[in-house]
């Protein structure tokens, strides 16, 4: 959800309040948190066909952490996909450590389609190589031979990168294992729009307020966030650059200026403003100039997405009486209507490749995870919380990350498009809300 109170608060029974909206504070710049899971994961279900891998620990070096972490990251990756069974190794006598050393006989019995095995070398200066062979068992040839010279600070994100390389050998699609994503946290009166890793960890903090923090959106090439700010008392959009902390306004109108999305170019973001009268769409440029009504109406018009390719504006409105999904041409023109099953449908959201659409369905009551393939037009709900929201695609299209609530509080989770496999990540200190997956650009550095 992005900018209303009922496109954030309607899990909360405030469906009255469509028109009112609430908005993010500023405070300082990047702190970097200690170097630990932010997010503790939980898995559950998996997909009906799961490939068997066996991944290895690395070859004994002078830099255990690594070598110890490397293989559990890794495996942790690829099992979080629901696409990989990892084998246990616990009984094998003796591991192998490179493509020399492996009885392909014992990884058959187990059944593996896949074996990785390396070693990580210290090369002075803090730096680490890290060598990787993933083997096809069956063949026994290599399918991948990998080798990264890097600092020892970036051994997480080197093992992101390896199950990126897995997944997409073995799934032929993409990971997403090496991305990040930005989420909100509420600790006592404290907001904190953080970024990190896809599964939590090497957390940032960009900006940190006792005002609510709303509205992170990733620039398409990742090296900017545009977020809402009230440090002057008044709804602002910022952009500000995720490298320097440099900020700009960009959107300081009179009346509510909110929900910024990003055009596929990074050229204009579209926002919404109370500018005339209630709640519309404009599009304006990065830098701030330019500004152009895009829908002209009298019902509420919010939470705007650019379609992949750039020609359509998708956004919430209640213009027939209830809120429903419509998609504007991008420079401005009649409306169409998009959802009509339900009575209630909000926060569009595309995947990349554009096949599909994202958004949060009232379900008897229950506030679920939809998505709609544009091509049949068939929709599913994908969630079974009830008051989940603010639905943001991962850069492979596979996977959907959204807000929901469990005891009381807010936390993260995400589900494959198919529904089989769900994950759930919480925070031990405090509420979690608003999740943007960043685009493939967005790995750590």
């Amino acid at each position: 959800m992005n900018n209303i109170v009922t496109m954030k608060t309607h899990t909360r029974g405030l469906m009255h309040a469509f028109a009112t909206a609430i908005f993010a504070g500023f405070v300082a710049l990047l702190s970097v948190i200690p170097a630990h899971a932010a997010l503790e994961l939980e898995i559950s279900g998996g997909s009906a066909i799961q490939i068997p891998v066996a991944i290895l620990p690395m070859a004994e070096t002078d830099n255990p952490q690594a070598q110890s972490r490397l293989h559990e990251i890794i495996s942790n990756d690829l099992r979080s996909s629901g696409m990989f069974r990892i084998i246990n190794t616990s009984g094998m006598p003796a591991l192998p450590t490179n493509a020399s050393q492996i009885k392909y006989t014992d990884w058959t019995a187990l059944k593996a389609q896949g074996l990785s095995l390396g070693e990580v070398q210290s090369t002075g200066n803090g730096n680490l190589k890290i060598s990787v062979q993933v083997m096809d068992v069956l063949r026994q040839t290599a399918l991948l031979q990998l080798t990264y010279t890097v600092s020892a600070s970036q051994y997480r994100h080197v093992a992101h990168m390896i199950a990126d390389q897995i997944y997409e050998k073995f799934t032929g699609q993409p990971g997403a294992f090496a991305t990040r994503i930005a989420y909100v946290t509420k600790t006592g009166k404290r907001f904190t729009l953080q970024i990190a890793d896809y599964d939590g960890y090497n957390a940032q903090t960009l900006v940190s307020s006792n005002e609510p923090i709303i509205s992170p959106a990733w620039s398409p090439d990742g090296t900017k966030m545009a977020y809402v700010s009230f440090e002057k008392k008044k709804p602002i959009v910022f952009v500000q650059s995720l490298y320097t902390g440099e900020r700009k306004v960009v959107a300081n109108f009179k009346g509510n200026n909110s929900a910024p999305a990003w055009s596929p170019d990074g050229s204009k973001l579209a926002v919404v403003l109370t500018y005339g009268a209630n709640s519309q769409i404009y599009t304006i440029a990065a830098d701030g100039s330019n500004l152009q009504q895009i829908t002209k109406s009298s019902a509420i018009d919010t939470e705007p997405a650019f379609s992949p390719d750039g020609q359509f504006i998708y956004f919430s409105s209640d213009r027939g009486g209830r809120p429903q999904i419509y998609k504007v041409p991008a420079s401005g023109g009649s409306p169409s209507r998009v959802t009509f099953e339900g009575g209630y449908n909000v926060s569009p959201r595309f995947s990349p490749d554009g096949k599909y659409l994202t958004y949060i369905r009232n379900d008897g009551g229950s506030f679920k995870v939809a998505v709609q393939e544009l091509a049949s037009g068939n929709v599913k709900l994908l969630s079974n919380g009830a008051q989940d929201e603010s639905p943001s695609f991962a850069p492979n299209a596979r996977t959907i990350m959204y807000a929901t609530r469990v005891g009381g509080k807010g936390t993260l989770a995400t589900v494959t498009v198919d529904g089989l496999v769900r994950q759930r990540l919480s925070e031990a200190g405090g509420d979690i809300r608003e999740p943007a997956w960043g685009p493939a650009q967005a790995s750590a550095k």
